[in-house]
């Protein structure tokens, strides 16, 4: 077998014993040869994420205040991780002094100096982390996304990897074919040398370049569930583990409520179909959950059922709608200039209704949305609806398979749940209805039952 890039998520990383644990993991394998460790997690209920608590010390500085408090936070979750492991006080120190320069620096520009503190949890975690491994038998070093390559766009806070990182990025396969390359997540530099970092959490995506870059078998991103489960455990119980889905169905799911990985780090392995595995850091028994291009034509039709709510829907009627022509490309035009995405536009002969998630929307949108309307559509009627949740059925079996939307439907109406939007896309291995919010677990648990 080939590389393997293994990235560790913040609960894996927490404590003293999951730092163990992923050492057993790494010894388990030698072909895991490229280590992406995020910022420390909770490892306990009562515990602070590190990312949280350099998000404070940005707010307290930004704003003149002491920050002493959340710098002193995060040094005593590092020394309380790594000190029991036998790591010398001194050397986390040494590692930890880099956080007071970045907090000292020019704050003129508060995104640039937001993303440059906050990226210290990955890369103070990885600087260390690949002095533990030294000092446990392994060869490792870390290596600075920055002297490798990984440069990303001047979006700070939801920056975007350039076409040329990943040749860059290549050069690592060099490094691991002797040891062990601990890369830093969530971040890379701008062609400034700016350190910007990705959405929060991030560090799914890194993996994901850096498994592309060098041509990984293997993907595997280990956090704290044994993998992808049909439906959300919140809603159903104990639901069916999936052994096997593709990247389409993986990201038909992540539309709707499962987010267990990032939604941009599917595309990179995508490019070069290498398999994603997601596992449980600390039930290594388990398998866990492959993501791959194909999966056998004789397993499950539908994978999964997801959900989530607070959408809403704004619907127009107008009469000799369809023979008028730009009326939707008017209707968009509206969403797009006030800064609004939509996910769904079903419409009739004389109707047409748009759903938001109505978390865009401020006090004041409504009211500017219908009075555009009025203005630009001259509508006989429109009508809004709050508290919309959304319930997608996905599986690539979808496309084979007849009367899915009858039975899941039907599974529906025998649960008491009143449809009040159904939409199957065009790739035909999703459909989605639209049901009152508080109908959302009562309609997971009668679709799961029907198809699981």
């Amino acid at each position: 077998m080939g590389l393997i890039v293994c990235k560790f998520g913040g609960s894996s990383v927490a404590s003293k014993e999951r730092i163990e644990q992923i050492v057993r993991i790494l010894r388990m394998d030698a072909n895991r040869r490229c280590v992406v460790l995020s910022a420390p997690g909770k490892a306990a209920a009562s515990d602070a994420k590190v990312t949280d608590l350099l998000l404070a010390a940005v707010d307290k500085a930004l704003n003149r205040q002491d920050y002493a408090e959340p710098l002193a936070a995060v040094k005593a979750r590092f020394a309380a991780i790594y000190e029991p492991l036998g790591m010398a006080k001194a050397a986390i120190d040494a590692a930890l002094g880099d956080l007071d320069s970045r907090l000292c620096s020019p704050a003129n520009h508060p995104g640039k100096f937001r993303d440059l503190v906050v990226a210290a949890g990955e890369d103070l975690n990885s600087r260390i982390f690949a002095e533990y491994l030294n000092s446990a038998g392994f060869r490792a070093r870390y290596v600075n996304p920055k002297d490798a390559g990984l440069f990303v766009t001047p979006t700070f806070g939801d920056a975007q990897p350039l076409p040329e990182a990943a040749a860059n990025l290549s050069e690592l396969k060099g490094i691991c074919a002797g040891e062990i390359a601990v890369f830093p997540g969530f971040f890379g530099y701008t062609a400034d040398g700016d350190v910007a970092t990705f959405s929060r959490g991030g560090s799914d995506l890194t993996g994901a370049i850096l498994a592309e870059a060098v041509d990984a078998a293997e993907y595997e991103n280990w956090t704290d569930v044994d993998g992808i489960f049909c439906a959300h455990p919140h809603m159903v119980d104990s639901p069916a583990q999936i052994s096997a889905l593709t990247y389409k169905e993986m990201r038909e799911l992540s539309y709707i409520g499962f987010n267990v990985l990032h939604e941009e780090a599917v595309r990179p392995v995508m490019r070069k179909k290498i398999p994603i595995r997601l596992r449980n850091t600390n039930n290594i028994a388990n398998s866990g959950t492959l993501i791959v291009s194909e999966r056998l034509p004789d397993e499950r039709d539908v994978v999964g059922v997801a959900s989530g709510g607070g959408y809403c829907s704004f619907t127009l009627q107008k009469f000799l709608m369809n023979r008028e022509k730009g009326f939707g490309r008017r209707l968009l035009s509206i969403f797009e200039e006030m800064n609004l995405s939509y996910e769904h536009c079903p419409s009739g002969v004389d109707n047409v209704s748009v759903i938001l998630d109505q978390g865009q929307l401020k006090p004041e949108t409504v009211n500017n949305i219908i009075r555009a309307f009025d203005d630009k559509l001259a509508p006989d009627e429109v009508s809004t609806e709050f508290g919309i949740a959304l319930v997608s059925v996905v599986g690539e079996g979808l496309v084979r398979k007849v009367g899915v939307l009858a039975q899941a439907a039907g599974a529906l109406s025998k649960a008491g749940v009143n449809i009040k939007m159904a939409n199957q896309g065009s790739s035909e291995i999703s459909m989605i209805f639209g049901i009152d919010a508080s109908d959302e677990k009562k309609a997971v648990n009668a679709l799961y039952q029907e198809f699981f």
